[in-house]
């Protein structure tokens, strides 16, 4: 039997050992680090073996083939002796995909493809469509697979996932945005990232679509110089396009194969323009799939976003708090502070991933009156912002962040957690910072 080694043990590399054993393979996970005791248990129930706080060559370097956790850089010795020996090294979503006859929509890019992935999901669900939702978020694809009979999956896709495809593609693939993320596992080279992105494309047909945003930079650029087989369906806020779908006074207009739709923008729960990118992307797969009009105008309408994006927590003494904490880099950041309608006191760091914060220079001018420096090392964003504003304080723990904020905070204003970071300073992810955030807005 063909042998599968899985390094990593988390939620992607559990449930594709679950489909492997399924599906015939002599099955071994191997996890550098600690392997949570509740997938240990559906290992060892499953009669999986695995190994944890090791990677053991001989163990390994016989695979077939190996599925590698998103989170194991490729620079990994272990991998690098695994490309040496020519052993494909896939994702799980390479892997899984084969043992489907699903329709998949792949969702990627640097900011918004989980509030897309989520309101995809949400309005292909409402549609009465049996539909899947896994990727980067919720439950292991792979698992899904093996345990479920869905017709359709929802797929966040992370450029780490699509790094590992050779063969997958989805019937209709959106790219949110590119702006540079991630640059320390791509030789801080933003070409490589933009690559990177558009691996969701490369083995799509001319059956198949793919929706991209017509006012991003990066996604224009690498469109004008390389060829798609997909057919195009482009989304934009500032331009008046035929086909795909535009913003005109304030109405989001969608056609695509002689199918129209129309919605007021102001019936739509999401707020924000970048917001409106994304129901123009969700739209967009449901006009495809042709779903009624009435049901994707319902689900716009009734859509509750996505937990730590812009998230409203309490209003305290008339100070609005919002934990966007699963901002971790720059770009998503500029969307949280656009979206901003009061003088802000703004909540901000943890681990750089070679930041330029630029760009946000006049947001913060016109937006910012206080910043609250949350991270280990803090100099960069001192060195840019610290003219800027009137009060500056460095924190080291989310009780001091919340509480100072509080005291700098007046009627009227708002609170913002937007770290434009990582949070592995300080947190264990962006979920612990910002449940821990929203926890100390309750015991203000």
């Amino acid at each position: 039997m063909p042998r599968l080694v899985i390094l990593g043990g988390g939620e992607s590399g559990v449930g594709t050992a679950i489909l492997g054993k399924k599906k015939g393979y002599d099955v071994f996970v191997s996890d550098f680090g600690k392997i949570n005791a509740n997938y240990k248990e559906v290992l060892t129930n499953n009669e999986i073996k695995w190994e944890e706080e090791k990677h053991t060559e001989a163990l390994i370097l016989n695979a077939d083939v190996v599925m590698k956790s998103p989170g194991i850089p490729d620079k990994a010795p272990i991998v690098k002796k695994l490309v040496e020996k020519n052993i494909p090294v896939i994702s799980e979503i390479e892997f899984a995909a084969p043992f489907t006859d699903a329709i998949t929509i792949g969702i990627t890019g640097s900011n918004g493809k989980t509030t897309t992935t989520m309101l995809t999901y949400h309005l292909l669900k409402q549609a009465g469509l049996n539909v899947g939702l896994g990727g980067n978020i919720g439950k292991s694809f792979a698992w899904q697979v093996a345990d479920e009979n869905f017709d359709y999956y929802v797929l966040e896709l992370s450029s780490f996932q699509l790094d590992g495809i050779i063969n997958y593609k989805p019937h209709i693939a959106i790219l949110t945005n590119i702006s540079p993320d991630h640059l320390d596992r791509y030789e801080y080279k933003y070409e490589n990232y933009i690559e990177s992105k558009f691996r969701i494309t490369k083995n799509q047909t001319n059956q198949d679509y793919l929706i991209y945003d017509a006012d991003d930079q990066a996604s224009q650029n690498w469109l004008r110089n390389n060829k798609v087989k997909a057919q195009l369906i482009p989304f934009s806020i500032t331009q008046n396009l035929e086909k795909g779908a535009s913003l005109k006074n304030n109405t989001m207009e969608i056609n695509i194969n002689q199918e129209e739709f129309l919605m007021d923008t102001a019936d739509i729960t999401l707020e924000g323009k970048h917001n409106f990118k994304n129901a123009m992307a969700a739209t967009s797969v449901a006009t495809i799939l042709r779903i009624r009009k009435q049901t994707i105008r319902e689900s716009l309408s009734n859509f509750q976003g996505v937990e730590h994006r812009l998230e409203k927590v309490l209003k305290i003494q008339n100070v609005q708090y919002i934990n966007d904490s699963k901002a971790t880099n720059v770009n998503a950041t500029f969307f949280a502070l656009d979206s901003m309608k009061t003088p802000t006191v703004w909540i901000v760091g943890g681990v750089d991933k070679g930041n330029d914060y630029a760009e946000l220079m006049p947001l913060v001018f016109e937006k910012v009156k206080a910043i609250i420096c949350l991270g280990v090392e803090n100099k960069k964003i001192i060195d840019a912002f610290g003219n800027m504003v009137d009060i500056m304080v460095e924190v080291d723990n989310m009780h001091d962040a919340v509480n100072t904020a509080r005291h700098i905070a007046e009627k009227g204003d708002s609170v913002l957690l937007s770290p434009a970071c990582a949070s592995f300073d300080l947190f264990e992810n962006y979920e612990d910072r910002g449940n821990q955030f929203k926890s100390e807005v309750r015991n203000l």
